[in-house]
């Protein structure tokens, strides 16, 4: 039975290959690191006219092949990327191809809202990984659950809390702890970190947000007075959200205030806002590479997924479970 599990293994690993776009090579490198998997050999760049230019440079007939690109800024280009090297490990007779992608851009265009004449987005971009015969998708902390019904083939959403969990007990601590959420929304998402933080108070701000990308807090609901606030979400955007909500915190009386976020997406002027806040610390996972000015803030620390996609990448390929990852 054994020399069968490890012969099981030997071969799973033999037929196991990962290969990495342009959007995230260093977390691509720690995933390949964890496996002990060299990166797989691709020619990843654009030609003199900025089309994207793919050559798969070694052979995948046959094998199990992963490829991790998040689809973050410049989104497009990043996407293009992706879905030409699944087409082009295809076509080249890989066996079964995996996108991994840590960050999925275009998750927050999921709905119409108030039937306004806008597209939804994540639907299209998941209808582009069937165009292309992606046989799974792999992606972190998917910004709503029910994104995993746009696309027809089998997608597996992993979480990111164990991760910030194990920060929060090291850093933080449980006592005096309070576990605020932005907003109505992300009520889930921290209730469910309150309750691995032996059973944390929970606050929840009421935020209205009068246009996209501006946010103003209302009010808190919950005492956080001489507390410390871990404001917990899955994204980061212009900050603006997470800097309102530590001013309205701090004017309540909270002693410190502390945000762990997913993804790192830091558009626009969040450097600065979060630079010029009242948030003391801001600790973010590695899904999306930290610009140079963000990686020069004093207040933003950077968490690895590169060991939670190695393992879920491992069972995947040797067929375990992914599910058994998050047994309480």
């Amino acid at each position: 039975m054994k020399q069968a599990q490890d012969k099981k293994t030997h071969m799973s690993n033999d037929n196991l290959l990962v290969f990495s776009g342009n959007a995230n090579k260093p977390l691509a490198q720690a995933v390949c690191r964890e496996l002990g998997v060299p990166m797989g050999k691709a020619l990843v760049g654009k030609f003199s006219d900025g089309e994207v230019q793919v050559e798969i440079e070694e052979n995948v007939r046959g094998q199990d092949v992963f490829v991790i690109q998040s689809t973050s800024a410049p989104t497009a280009e990043n996407f293009m990327e992706l879905l030409v090297l699944i087409d082009a490990l295809k076509r080249a007779s890989a066996s079964v191809v995996t996108a991994v992608v840590p960050y999925f851009g275009y998750a927050r265009q999921d709905r119409r809202p108030r039937s306004a004449r806008v597209p939804i987005t994540a639907k299209v971009a998941a209808k582009m990984f069937t165009a292309v015969n992606a046989d799974r998708v792999l992606t972190v902390d998917l910004h709503a659950d029910q994104i995993q019904g746009f696309f027809d083939i089998p997608v597996d959403n992993v979480y990111a809390s164990p991760l910030l969990l194990a920060d929060i007990w090291r850093h933080q601590g449980t006592d005096n702890i309070i576990v605020v959420s932005p907003d109505v929304g992300g009520v889930v998402r921290a209730r469910a970190i309150a309750k691995r933080l032996d059973d944390a108070d929970l606050a929840i701000i009421d935020k209205r947000r009068p246009k996209a990308n501006v946010a103003t807090v209302m009010n808190i609901i919950g005492d956080v007075a001489g507390k410390t606030c871990v404001l917990v979400d899955d994204i980061v955007d212009t900050a603006g959200t997470l800097c309102a909500a530590a001013a309205a915190l701090k004017q309540h009386g909270a002693t410190k205030v502390v945000a762990y976020c997913t993804h790192p997406v830091l558009s626009g002027a969040a450097i600065d806002n979060i630079s010029g806040s009242a948030l003391d610390e801001l600790v973010v996972t590695d899904t999306i590479p930290l610009s140079p000015a963000a990686r020069a803030c004093s207040r933003i620390r950077q968490l690895s997924v590169a060991e939670l996609l190695a393992e879920t990448i491992r069972r995947i390929a040797m067929g375990e479970s992914v599910s058994t990852l998050y047994v309480d």
